[in-house]
């Protein structure tokens, strides 16, 4: 191994109120320091790193991206020496949306970072997050190279007929308007670690993944290949999310401009922060969701339903798109930690030969595991994702 492949890469994946982090060694997936800043513009953020020491939190307002940026690289720094000595050989970014321009691994310069700050009109809650992850950190790291990996990547070669809305071609083809899908990189990385732990060729599995955080997205992969995804032009589409509503009849954007008046950036921060989970409870933390479930909110019960509901949509859709399924993932926030949400999305399929094991599903493990009963034809999966770790790795080959 080369001097320079035995560094580290150092992660920023910025999303839309959140900052996970990640000093990591690419070849062998050793973490040094990692970390998450979360809760970002609510009124207590909360701040977690974990380093070869300890563990270190707090908990205050994190004004914005910027400043939460700030206490990443004060603390990587903190571990002992400054971050130019710290063998960082790459700095991997998570960058959302690269339209039709980027769906490869990208060295960032200028030019790039404009290009994705453009194209923040087709995702508001991520690319300027993303950009300023890009600014702060190129300016701390001015002489180690930058690595931009796109969310949209993964989904870039999906069949036409997949990407394709049925609108006027030429308005479509000259703006530019297709299904690009989101967390890729997740739905990449999680549909090969289930087939490895399977102990299955992923040529040979038809896969229904299911990404459920903050952002949630569903993916059908046939043999490694994406078939579908959930969301599309931008982010905004597909699932019920923290503070996105997903699908959405379109007439609905019409009625709100001609009989309430709202203009396109009034309904833009509707449907983007104040609908979803958020806009029917009031909350757009799962855990703070199902509390007051437990505590008889009706609104509550009717958000969680809604999201259950729009999943289950999702399912039976890419059930038939493939014309079958081997394995189920669950990743991400909610779907790796909620044992509620994988019980209830699955419930009922027994004759679609989908059954999950009750005591595996409630079990403490953490790790890859399967919650499937051993009479399941289908596997379902509870696979952690580590976008930060296939972003290093993507950023390493690159440099």
């Amino acid at each position: 191994m080369s001097a320079r492949t035995e560094g580290t890469v150092l992660v920023l994946n910025s999303g839309s109120s959140s900052i996970k982090f990640q000093l990591v060694h690419p070849e062998t997936g050793e973490s040094v320091a990692h970390g998450l800043i979360e809760r970002i513009g609510e009124p207590e953020g909360r701040v977690v790193f974990h380093h070869t020491t300890g563990t270190e939190e707090h908990v205050g307002p994190i004004e914005d991206h910027r400043a939460g940026l700030r206490i990443v690289l004060d603390w990587v720094e903190g571990l002992g020496r400054p971050l130019r000595e710290a063998g960082i050989i790459a700095v991997g970014h998570r960058l959302v949306h690269g339209g039709e321009v980027f769906h490869e691994p990208t060295l960032v310069d200028d030019d790039v970072v404009r290009t994705v700050e453009e194209l923040s009109v087709l995702a508001p809650l991520h690319n300027p997050a993303n950009v300023i992850g890009m600014e702060v950190a190129r300016e701390e790291l001015p002489d180690i190279p930058h690595v931009g990996v796109f969310d949209t990547a993964f989904f870039h070669a999906l069949p036409a007929a997949a990407a394709t809305y049925a609108i006027d071609r030429d308005v479509a083809r000259a703006h530019g308007i297709r299904r690009y899908g989101f967390h890729g990189t997740s739905h990449q990385y999680v549909s090969e670690r289930a087939a490895r732990f399977l102990g299955r060729e992923l040529s040979e599995l038809n896969q229904i993944v299911l990404h459920l955080g903050n952002g949630a997205s569903a993916s059908a992969i046939a043999g490694g290949r994406p078939v579908d995804t959930s969301m599309g032009l931008t982010p905004l589409e597909g699932l019920v999310m923290g503070t996105r509503c997903g699908d959405i009849d379109p007439g609905v954007l019409l009625h709100l401009n001609r009989s309430a008046g709202m203009d396109v950036d009034t309904i833009d921060g509707l449907l983007n922060r104040r609908s979803g989970l958020k806009g029917l409870s009031g909350v757009n933390d799962f855990r703070a969701l199902l509390r007051l479930v437990a505590e008889g909110s009706e609104d509550a019960k009717l958000a969680y339903d809604v999201y259950v509901h729009r999943l289950r949509k999702y399912l039976g859709a890419y059930l038939v798109e493939l014309g079958g399924v081997d394995v189920v993932v669950f990743t991400g926030g909610v779907g790796e930690n909620n044992v509620d949400v994988r019980r209830d999305a699955l419930a009922g399929l027994e004759r679609l030969g989908i059954v999950v094991d009750d005591a595996r599903n409630v079990a403490p493990e953490r790790g890859e595991r399967r919650i499937s009963a051993d009479t399941s034809q289908v596997q379902v999966l509870v696979i952690p994702t580590d976008e930060e770790l296939a972003i290093a790795r993507a950023a390493a080959a690159l440099v």
